[in-house]
């Protein structure tokens, strides 16, 4: 769908600099969705992944992240191995939906319940990013923080248009379970793509 050069404003890798690919296509359909232009994938052409892969090299950064949409909707070995063959690090953003493909160096797992989780992601999330929409969210965190590995970054993220709501509710629940983190969407208070 489209990539860029940017800060990382949100979870444990906030305030780096990264190269994005969001790749075009979700089945999740979260109503709150803040990227619903990404969700039918026949408005984003195919690209040539020998293409994409040297786009990322005109930066910088070393990191690239692997967003949506909905990544792991396609097989992502391919694109992973040119990118580590070009010395990249590469990072996932996945709401777990679909069976892993791609090797990683850090998987950010975000669940979401039109979409559950697939099992066998859990054990590699390296961080369970859970947005809180309203109250309830609270317990779909924890029913998912307890099926993810004993040293996965765990945070709560308030749903944008609904923070100033839920920023006291997660304050409050993470000084109550401190082993959660605040992540907050940093680069939109920043107005950073």
């Amino acid at each position: 769908m489209e990539d860029f050069y940017t800060i990382q404003g949100e979870g444990y890798h906030t305030g780096k600099a990264a190269y994005f690919l969001r790749i075009g296509g979700c089945d999740v359909g979260c109503y709150w969705c803040d990227v619903k232009e990404s969700w039918n994938p026949a408005l984003h052409p195919a690209t040539d992944v020998s293409e994409i892969v040297n786009r990322t090299l005109s930066n910088p950064s070393k990191t690239v992240v692997i967003t949506g949409g909905e990544p792991l909707m396609y097989n992502l070995d391919l694109l992973c191995s040119m990118l580590h063959d070009k010395g990249q690090l590469v990072h996932l953003e996945t709401s777990g939906s679909h069976p892993l493909t791609g090797k990683f160096d850090w998987v950010c797992l975000s669940p979401k319940r039109k979409g559950p989780p697939q099992p066998a992601i859990f054990p590699l999330a390296n961080e369970l990013k859970v947005i809180i929409f309203d109250e309830t969210d609270f317990e779909w965190a924890e029913e998912n923080a307890a099926k993810v590995g004993s040293d996965c970054f765990l945070c709560l993220q308030p749903e944008w248009s609904r923070s100033q709501a839920m920023m006291p509710l997660i304050v409050e629940y993470v000084q109550q379970h401190p082993q959660w983190h605040v992540s907050l969407q940093t680069h939109k208070y920043m107005h950073i793509p």
